[in-house]
Order: C-alpha cells, then structure tokens, then sequence
C-alpha cells in the first residue's frame, strides 16, 4: 500500500502542514457533508453521488485522438439538488456551481491560503478582516460586488433565523460590521487560529438587491426556489464559465466567461491571465461507471475516476493518466438511530454502543481495503486521516475490525452486551442473530446505483455481518438524490418560534427529547437534523453506504456540526453522543496554538473511535485517469486549486 502522504509514524501530528487536506479548491464543493467519490469531481462518484473536491474532468486530449479540446467536459454520476448556493450541501452540485461562481478563498499545492473574492488577516484569531477584492461585479442589474453584499447575505439570511441556510450554523455567535466599501469584520466569540481553515467563513457573492425581497417577507421556500439563484444567473464575472443550461435529471452546459475577474489578479500565478482556457464547458450525468469510463477512453469527458481494479489498465493505456489522490472523504457504515431506522423488530439496537462496535469489529477492515479498493485506501478508525496534524497516537484508540478486535466471537460478545442493555430480548440462536419472536434479525443496506465499488463494498459488508453476526443483510442500490430527499433528509419539521429579533420565544414539544437524563431542546433544525429521533424522513431504512463524509483534518474542530452533541447541524442518523462532546469542543477551541489544540482533539477522537456514531472502515485515495496533455491536476490534496487555468499542452 502506498504510504506517500505519511512520515512513517503513527503520531499523525508530526506531518507537515502541506500534508493537510485542501477540502476544496476553485473547482471544489463547500459541501459540509459531501459525498465521497473515488476520485476528483469530474470522474467516477464511484463511493457517492459526489466528489472530493479536485475538479475530475474534461473535455479533450490531443489532437490526435479527435477529443474536442475546446470544451471542458465531466462526466457525474448523479443528478443534482439543487444549485441554489445559499442551500446547496452536495459535493457533485457544488462542482457545477464552481464552474460559474468562485466563493471567497481556497488552498494552493503548498497549502497556502490564496484570496479569490476575498482576503482574509487577523492579529489575536478573534477579530478577522475580509477585504473584497476590487472589481468583481455581478450580472445586470446588480452591479459591483461590495462588503455590503456580503455582510447583508451574513446578518440577513446565515443569521436571520428564517432561512436555514446550509451556513447558518457557522454565523452564530459571530459579529459582522462593514468597515469599509470592500471592507468587513468578522467578531468570533473565542480566538480560533485555523477558521480559515474550517471552511466556515467561506461564501459566495449574492446580491442584495436579489436578497431582500425574501428577507423582508421571511420567505425561505421563495429563496430556495428563486430561478435566479438556482440557474446562477446573477454570476457576471465572479466564475471561469457562465452557465447556460441545468437540465435537472442531465447535467450543466457553460460558455466560457470572456471577462473572468481572476485574468486580471496581479496575485496568482501568471496562468491565470487568460483563465479559463476552453471555449465551453459541461457536466454530463452518467450513471454507470462504465458509461462514465468508456467517455473518458473516447475523449467525450478529459476526467473520470478510476475503480481501483481497473487503475493498472488505464496506466498502460497511453491516451491517459492516473493520479492517486490521497483525501479525506471517509468510506463508513451510517446506521440509523431514528425511528424510521432497525425495521426488522421492536426498540433499535444502532442506539446502543456495544452494539455499533460489534458491527465494526465484524468487518476486516484490511480485507476490505485489499480487495475492494485494491490497497489504494487506509484503515479508518476514528474521524481523522492519518495525514492530518490531528491524527491521534493509535494506541490511544480502540482498532475495531482488524487484530484481536476483529472476528465473530468478538463480535458477538459485543453484541451480547448491547442484548443486556435493551429492554428486547435479542440474542443469538446457534449462529443466527434472532428478534424477540425468534426470528432472524433482517436489515437493509442501501448503496447508490451504479457505483460498481460501492456494490462490491455493499456485498463485503453483507457479508462479514452475516458471517460474524448472524444478520441477514439484504442489499439496494438507489439514486443518491432520491434517497436523500425521500430517506435521509426532511424538509418537513417544525420550528421554533422567534421574535423580531431572532430569539427563540417557544420550542414546540415535538423537538424536545430527554438525551441522557437531560432535557435538550433542537431551536435549529435543519433538513440534516428536523429534530429528535421521532423526526424522521418520508421512508424507512436501516443502514447506507450512499455517502461518505468529509472528516475536515485542515481543522477538525469543523466536525462540531457532526458530534457536537444530539442537536449538531448534520445528524441524519440520529446519533446522541454519550461523551460531553461539546466541553471537548470547547476544551479545544480554547487552545492559543496548533500544539494546544492537537492535544485537546485527543481525547474527543478518542471518545469518537469508541463510541462509533458511524461505522468507520476505510479512507480511500482517489484514482483519477485524465486525459494525456492536460496540464493542471495535481497528486496533492489541493488538487482542483488552479482549475480555472487547466489546459492542453499546445
């Protein structure tokens, strides 16, 4: 296995800062809880309908090979959400947006900060300064992009209460002033030495003008459904490409933006002064991957991921180039805790911990990353790669699924555990997981269709579950859309009640629920957490492998959307955390430098890894093949910073 991006150590902490994850770059996502894909954004999906964050595309190779080299194409291996920025939370979909809308900032190949829309400084990590560069400007009739844009989207919209924007979350607590034309601050409520880094203060550009009308009357439906927002019609010069057309359920179609604001950047590299260098641009959604691969042989797409069985292949074939990108978009087993979820009997075994670590110590995971990912992977134990700063010393985490924790007896001693903690009586009948009616306990597996890795991933699980636990696991395979708008998520949940000026005045009884021996009231619910377990979304299910998420090691102080107790912004799941997760957060975010709040994170991973609110298995590289000639993609984290100035050798 390929151990490049690591020193040899165990003690992650020891890498260099080049070592860290750009999570996205110009052609990235701002998903918070993306999908994982086997390579880049113009490629494969191959573990998701979304990607990683380098830009996986393209549309040509040389002229020999009769690719047009003028169009920009990728191929996608789902449909999207939605484009609407404000609301947008799908790796794939914030592709597409970034071929037409740059927000603020991203990481170069030295992990670097590099100011697009906005530079960022502060003196003491709490009083941060955006300065807008000059000369952006939005499409007719809206004008210059000024601070105002941006404090208005902040205070109005991120900080309303109204809206439940996908930001929401990062703005609270936060003070927001206009000092200047292009001039804003931001007032954290403690120092935070790596918020740059946490992706929270990135935005996109917005007008105002197009903004108040749903501000004032408080419309977020309005907002969400606005043509303009979801077809990017206010762009104007703010993206390498204008977009022409989303065909919902067939991609995006783009012409190149003649008056791209980055050619005239006196701070990037000199390659950017005639960015982008295609006459188009388009994303094709193809949903098999072998759709997707046959168009990158013939040149219909420049980029595709590579399943790793096939990664030998493509490196003989001399018409295309692979790359191995190591990132930090995790493979897990998402077990549902909510009431919609363990259909096969009374009460929900996912609640117990002993239980979710018996599925983790049934799986190997180092068969799993040999023969489904072909050792382009690593083994997954808690919520960190170990190419980050933050990795934990192993021997500080339980290791489920390899060694001595892997196996059936183990397992089933685990599972056993959980048995006596509910108040159903399960147990194991000779080999056989059993029910209350002596019954063979029967989940569902779903997995997103035409993902042939994440299939053969699926079956492994099935297996081992079968083998080690006595459960009959039957698989799904369903389109990532719909299965987050009709299983994962909820858009139909009640709110709290507000007062002008924002305050919560009244919690209705339903997202109230008893965590622990406490009351805990949800006052933000989003369609990635309505509310309680007894929220749920419009079908049943049990577990998916449809997504993986992004475990943030730039800063993982980000994940607080995920574990930051039972109310985090992002718990489809239902996950409640039995650790006081949120003192660990705030232990760490008081630290005053990088080595301080290593040292704090070590007991949050540590609490993570044993508890698994996810079944964590495995950090797969991705294995990108493009087009021979095309200049640009890196083996970096940071692949897709540059993506504007991408080309062919001429």
């Amino acid at each position: 296995m390929s151990r490049r991006h690591t020193d040899g150590g165990k003690d992650g902490r020891r890498l260099g800062r080049r070592q860290w994850l750009s999570m996205l770059g110009v052609g990235g996502a701002t998903a918070l809880a993306g999908c994982s894909g086997n390579g880049g954004d113009g490629g494969d999906g191959e573990t998701g309908n979304g990607t990683d964050g380098d830009d996986r595309t393209d549309g040509g190779d040389g002229e020999d090979s009769g690719t047009d080299t003028s169009t920009y194409a990728t191929a996608a291996a789902a449909s999207f959400t939605t484009l609407n920025p404000i609301y947008n939370d799908e790796n794939g979909a914030g592709n597409a947006i970034a071929r037409a809308l740059d927000q603020g900032y991203t990481f170069n190949a030295d992990n670097e900060y590099v100011p697009l829309l906005y530079d960022m400084s502060t003196e003491d990590g709490e009083v941060w300064t955006f300065e807008v560069r000059e000369g952006l400007q939005f499409s007719d009739p809206y004008g210059e992009v000024t601070a105002s844009d941006f404090v208005y989207l902040i205070q109005e919209v991120h900080q309303g209460g109204w809206a439940s924007s996908v930001s929401a979350t990062y703005w609270t607590g936060v003070e927001v002033e206009q000092t200047g034309e292009y001039e804003f601050q931001a007032t954290l409520q403690s120092p935070q030495l790596l918020w740059p880094e946490s992706y929270e203060p990135l935005l996109y550009p917005i007008p105002q003008d197009l903004l108040q009308p749903y501000v004032e009357e408080e419309d977020a439906e309005g907002l969400r459904q606005d043509e303009e927002l979801l077809e990017l019609q206010f762009s104007g010069n703010l993206g390498p490409y204008v977009l022409d057309e989303w065909q919902r359920d067939g991609g995006t179609q783009y012409s190149r933006n003649d008056d791209y604001y980055l050619q005239d950047a006196d701070d990037l590299p000199d390659v950017f002064n005639e960015a982008p260098y295609f006459e188009s641009a388009e994303i094709q959604v193809l949903g098999e991957q072998a759709s997707r691969l046959g168009a990158l042989e013939t040149g219909e797409v420049d980029s595709a991921a590579i399943p790793p069985e096939r990664v030998q292949e493509y490196q003989d074939n001399d018409e295309i180039y692979v790359n191995q990108i190591p990132q930090p978009y995790n493979e897990k087993l998402s077990v549902n805790m909510r009431d919609n979820g363990w259909t096969t009997g009374p009460g929900n075994m996912f609640r117990h911990i002993p239980f979710r670590q018996a599925m983790a110590a049934a799986i190997d995971k180092q068969s799993l990353i040999q023969g489904v990912f072909r050792d382009f992977a690593e083994t997954h134990f808690t919520w960190q790669p170990r190419f980050s700063n933050f990795y934990p010393p192993e021997d500080n985490i339980p290791m489920f699924g390899v060694g001595d924790r892997y196996g059936s007896e183990y397992a089933r001693g685990l599972a056993e555990d959980a048995f006596e903690q509910s108040e159903y009586e399960y147990g194991f009948d000779g080999e056989t997981m059993v029910d209350p009616d002596g019954n063979q306990v029967q989940l569902s597996l779903y997995h997103s269709a035409g993902q042939e890795t994440e299939q053969l991933m699926g079956e492994f699980i099935a297996q081992e579950l079968g083998n080690n636990l006595g459960i009959d696991v039957s698989i799904e395979a369903i389109d990532g859309t719909r299965f987050d708008t009709e299983y994962y998520t909820t858009t139909d949940f009640p709110t709290p009640e507000r007062n002008e000026e924002g305050e919560v005045t009244s919690v209705p009884d339903e997202l109230v629920d008893t965590v622990d021996g406490e009351e805990v009231e949800w006052t933000s619910p989003t369609a990635t957490n309505p509310g309680p377990r007894n929220i749920t979304g419009n079908e049943d299910w049990d577990m998916e492998i449809v997504y993986g998420l992004n475990t943030f090691p730039r800063n993982p102080l980000t994940n607080a959307v995920f574990f930051d107790g039972a109310t985090g912004s992002y718990n489809p799941v239902g996950y409640y955390p039995e650790f006081d997760a949120q003192t660990l957060f705030d232990n760490a975010r008081q630290a005053s430098s990088e080595e301080e709040l290593a040292d704090a994170l070590v007991d949050l991973f540590v609490n993570i890894a044993e508890e698994q609110p996810y079944i964590m298995l495995a950090f797969p590289d991705s294995t990108v093949g493009y087009r021979e000639g095309l200049e640009g993609p890196i083996e970096n984290f940071s692949n897709g910073w540059n993506l504007p100035a991408w080309r062919y050798e001429q």
